[in-house]
């Protein structure tokens, strides 16, 4: 079957050749209703430009690169998901590579897709500094997934984790419970952190004693969940509730209970952090925060490509989580 070629297209959407190259290429404005009768007419025609072509003549490569912590959870899942398919539906590509949460294997993965020529870089790292990131900031176009660092707060997209595990406290407080622990994750992560202070926060504004002893940090992982349970244990700190950092860590209490003869909410109440997937489907259902993960992603990777593409301005966007009542949380009389 013979291609569609550009002049084919260019003559049954009514528009020249050049204003086609310019709709495939978004290497200047074109007007929306005249945009939509190239796309119309390239649908039909089954009209594929050339990728390579299309590079030279917008001096860009179409392609993005991102770069997270790990490949595997089930927490990065859903934000490469909502990055490679927003990109996707906006005829751009995205490279991924991982930095396994450390310094320097993340530069080493913001060199390898610099070296590509990718046109921007989404992060969702772990080990890059404020004043590395405001100096690549110069170099290439920069989108911060779950992050917030002062200075490139246009470039932000983050969570507003403080607030995320206040309501989470404030929640087990309305039921009655007094005696909360939290299980919190690693102290160089800028998340844990704030999720630490809306615990806290949340504490001190009902009124209730917060000690060293009520707060670990352990990791956002079920092992993480279970040493911080142990060690609560250990300590003889009395809970009647607990605040676990995130779902994975709350798996970890579960795991701990289970392996104790502990029942969940009978002898202790748990709430999560993430809503991820398996949240629903474990016993007790988990009640936790809603992290708009999926939608945070889209959101990213729609400012990269208004900003790169289309020449406007990016703007940061703080996220709100949301309160899931499940069953892992009980009233006490």
């Amino acid at each position: 079957m013979k291609k569609a070629s550009i002049l084919e297209v260019s003559s049954l959407a009514g528009v020249s050749p050049a204003t086609v190259s310019r709709v495939t290429s978004n290497a200047a404005p074109v007007r929306e209703t005249t945009r939509k009768k190239v796309l119309a007419a390239m649908k039909e025609l089954g009209y594929q430009p050339n990728s390579a072509a299309q590079s030279l003549s917008s001096k860009r490569s179409n392609t993005l690169g991102m770069i997270v912590s790990h490949l595997d959870g089930p927490f990065y899942g859903p934000v490469m998901s909502g990055v490679e398919e927003t990109l996707r539906k906006l005829n751009k590509h995205v490279i991924i590579a991982s930095g396994f949460a450390e310094e320097q294997a993340e530069k080493e993965a913001v060199d390898f897709l610099m070296a590509r020529q990718v046109d921007g870089l989404i992060l969702l790292t772990e080990g890059l500094d404020s004043e590395y990131l405001k100096d690549l900031e110069k170099r290439i176009p920069i989108y911060l997934i779950n992050q917030h660092v002062d200075g490139l707060e246009i470039r932000n997209m983050y969570l507003d984790n403080d607030d995320g595990v206040y309501q989470a406290t404030r929640h087990l407080i309305a039921q009655g419970h007094k005696d909360i622990i939290y299980i919190a994750g690693q102290e160089y992560k800028q998340d844990a952190n704030e999720r630490v202070a809306g615990f806290k926060r949340a504490m001190r504004e009902a009124g209730l004693t917060v000690t060293g002893k009520q707060i670990v940090h352990t990791s956002f992982e079920v092992e993480g969940g279970i040493k911080g349970m142990q060690h609560m244990v250990d300590s003889g700190t009395a809970f009647t509730a607990v605040v676990a950092g995130n779902d994975e860590a709350a798996f970890g209490v579960y795991e701990w209970a289970a392996r104790h003869g502990y029942s969940i909410p009978k002898d202790f109440s748990v709430i999560g952090f993430d809503d991820i997937l398996m949240s629903n489907y474990v016993s007790p259902r988990l009640s936790t925060m809603h992290f708009p993960k999926y939608d945070m992603a889209k959101a990213c990777a729609t400012m990269a490509y208004q900003e790169i593409y289309n020449k406007k301005l990016p703007e940061g966007i703080k996220f709100k989580t949301d309160l899931v009542i499940r069953d892992s949380v009980i009233e006490l009389k």
